[in-house]
């Protein structure tokens, strides 16, 4: 048989040929000259990359021109902050690394909020923006932001490219410090003159990253001290962050959990990390967190800690924290280590590696000794019954929290929910049952106003066949809902539940409490301008409003059954619905306040 102007006598010296013919033609493309761009988009595609969110501008127009023909997906955002939330949306539900694109100066200064946002939560998003030519860089030309400098405190590593023969070993160092150890946003600028100079592409089959070493495994005699601690104690508690869900390693924790039969409380970055449903959980600690899980923190005599790095929204008054506590601290990263409170036993490495090595270690432990943790237990069990979260239905509008519940309880577990930042967030972490990881996205640390709208349209696009609902405020709503427009036009059907009280919420909260009820500038006029549902049908969406208890799941119901096209909610919400239990700002966890103490009015009857 002839094939390709060879004859083959056999299926060995077939495969033999057709293997040097895609060499040589491999050879061929790798010695052929290209634009710097063209690498750039090589490398992308080498990566792995297959989405990513941004909009084009004068600095990074060479790329796009490469972008046309690629076979990466690229998402037209309506403003960088979105492309950016996207990208960290998209990341925190496949797990996968987020990109983002963005040109010089002002494009690249509306990533900085994403960057951040992203860094204090540990999310691997990798930012490509444009930059002046090399030789205007410092002559503040047209556009020109020293977006590397600007970025520095608030990336986990970033680049500034000038010379086009960089740009693959540059892609290829950033998706891998980004989604390794502890993962964190990358920044990669680069020249407009090195994206239009000529290059050759040679895909790095190596890297070589000085001063860049992770400890993945855990010091065996580390091991050995945590589980001896463990066996001896009387009021142990898991204290889980967000870590555990970044390592995969859930499965891991429920294993551990249920072996040492200890309570376990996840953080607002570790809701889903451990199931709701479980006997063993008591929900969520901090500053808005449950009665039982605040207290059994602060009358525990070991933490278990896993991936949590000891926040002061965890914490409250530092000094106050736990103090009869010895800790046992489990992170990837060591400089989380002793930071905020001191560790009496360190794990410094991978958590799915570390629990592993947890269990064997704590069965030997336990063969010779196992604490009773039935009165320790008769006590948490007694707040947890006692002072279970709960809410009123007000005389009118609704009650935000009921409208959350039957979202959650509508969608089901296998959605994913994100959340801006205020009232609705800690309602959402609250009465929303969450049972697997990846399930709930919000921003923790920086607390972003406008990020759920754009993280939901990143998750969607990272898991299209999984509803996503966007759980946000009014006031958040008002900062990034453009990118509906985004989500209409590219098929991206997110639901957006607005909790419409009117107001700056968490705000107005804290000024009934703690300002004598003068509500300075947070009244937001929202159930008049903008009328939601008319700005959501202008955006190409469903618009939907609901205004009765009587309509709420009907309403929800319908949101359900349109896949097509994104859908908004306005929810009219009882104005002064407040979030309990709460630790206030700087103040000791041993007082927390519920309902009934601060606002009967108010709060929950059943606190």
């Amino acid at each position: 048989m002839e094939t390709e102007g060879f004859f083959v006598d056999g299926p060995g010296i077939f495969r033999a040929e057709l293997e040097r013919t895609r060499r040589e033609r491999q050879a061929r493309e790798l010695s052929e000259k290209v634009t710097g761009a063209q690498s750039l988009v090589n490398s992308l595609e080498h990566a792995g990359v297959d989405v990513m969110f941004g909009i084009p501008g004068g600095a990074i127009l060479p790329a796009y021109d490469p972008i046309f023909d690629s076979k990466i997906r690229h998402i037209l955002v309506r403003h960088e902050q979105g492309a950016g939330h996207a990208a960290t949306g998209y990341a925190q539900a496949t797990g996968r690394v987020g990109v983002c694109i963005a040109t010089s100066g002002p494009g690249a200064t509306n990533l900085v909020t994403p960057l951040a946002d992203a860094q204090m939560d540990s999310v691997p998003i990798v930012a490509i923006t444009g930059q002046v030519p090399g030789p205007a860089i410092g002559t503040d030309a047209f556009q020109e932001a020293d977006i590397r400098g600007i970025t520095m405190p608030i990336t986990k590593h970033n680049y500034l490219i000038t010379d086009p023969d960089q740009i693959p070993a540059a892609i290829s160092e950033a998706f891998h410090i980004a989604s390794t150890g502890r993962p964190g946003p990358v920044l990669v600028d680069i020249a407009k003159d090195a994206l239009q100079k000529m290059t050759t592409f040679t895909w790095p089959k190596q890297r070589v990253l000085a001063g860049y070493r992770l400890q993945l495994d855990p010091e065996a005699s580390a091991i050995n001290d945590a589980a001896r601690l463990i066996a001896e104690s009387k009021k142990p508690v898991f204290y889980v962050g967000g870590g555990v869900i970044k390592a995969n390693a859930s499965k891991e924790l429920f294993r551990l959990a249920e072996l040492v039969g200890a309570p376990v409380v996840t953080t607002l970055m570790a809701r889903g990390a451990f199931p709701d449903s479980h006997p063993l959980h008591l929900g969520m600690p901090g500053m808005h967190g449950t009665v039982a899980a605040v207290t059994a923190l602060q009358k525990a005599d070991l933490l278990i800690t896993l991936g949590a790095r000891f926040d002061d929204r965890v914490t409250g008054k530092l000094s106050t924290f736990a103090v009869n506590a010895k800790v046992i601290h489990a992170d990837i990263d060591p400089a989380e280590i002793g930071k905020n409170r001191f560790a009496d036993v360190a794990l410094i490495g991978d958590l799915k590696r570390t629990m592993v090595a947890l269990v064997p270690a704590l069965e030997r432990e336990f063969a010779k000794s196992r604490p009773d943790l039935a009165s320790w237990w008769k006590q948490m069990g007694g707040l947890r019954s006692t002072y279970p979260l709960g809410y009123d239905h007000p005389a009118e509008g609704l009650s935000p929290q009921y409208v959350i519940e039957r979202i959650g309880a509508i969608s089901g577990p296998d959605s994913i929910y994100c959340a801006g930042v205020g009232q609705h967030q800690m309602w959402a972490s609250q009465f929303i049952k969450y049972e697997k990881p990846r399930t709930w996205l919000n921003s923790g640390g920086l607390g972003t106003m406008g990020y759920a709208v754009p993280a939901a349209m990143g998750a969607k696009v990272g898991a299209p066949d999984t509803p996503v609902w966007a759980i946000d405020g009014d006031g958040c709503f008002q900062m990034t809902n453009q990118e509906l427009v985004t989500c209409a036009i590219n098929k991206i059907p997110i639901k957006v539940a607005v909790i419409n009280n009117e107001s700056l919420g968490m705000v107005r909260q804290w000024q009934t409490l703690f300002y004598a009820s003068r509500y300075s500038n947070t009244d937001l006029h929202s159930k008049r301008i903008p009328d939601f549902v008319k700005l959501a049908d202008a955006m190409g969406c469903v618009g939907l409003r609901c205004e009765s208890r009587d309509d709420v799941d009907a309403t929800i119901n319908k949101a359900m059954e349109i896949n097509d096209a994104p859908v908004v909610i306005d929810f009219s919400v009882h104005r002064d619905a407040m979030v309990w239990p709460m630790v206030a700002a700087g103040t000791s966890n041993d007082d927390i306040m519920i309902a009934r103490e601060l606002a009967p009015d108010w709060g929950s009857q059943e606190l």
